[in-house]
């Protein structure tokens, strides 16, 4: 039997097709980036700018300079629905 390289690509993607596939990672965190003012490669910090409905915000800095350097924004938004109004204050009576 002669198998050529397509035939295999074509089985394994046969088989595959109907199977879900899973997800190769949760949340990916960016740990190092290029920062332009340093001009290489540096650790970052991840500061959260904002709290949406449709997720957070968060921006990437320089561990070193803390020039931005990155940004995200992830798709949780139990953040923002969780945020709520302070309880009312009691009202004093007027004597």
């Amino acid at each position: 039997m002669d198998m050529t390289f397509g035939s295999i690509f074509t089985v394994a993607r046969i088989e595959f097709e109907g199977m879900p596939r899973p997800d190769s990672f949760g949340e990916f965190e960016a740990t190092s980036l290029f920062c332009p003012r340093c001009r290489r490669a540096t650790p970052t910090r991840r500061k959260l700018l904002l709290v949406l409905p449709s997720g957070n915000k968060y921006d990437y800095v320089c561990a070193e300079c803390g020039t931005a350097v990155g940004g995200k924004t992830d798709n949780d938004a139990s953040d923002f629905y969780r945020t709520t109004l302070p309880p009312p204050m009691p009202r004093r009576g007027r004597s």
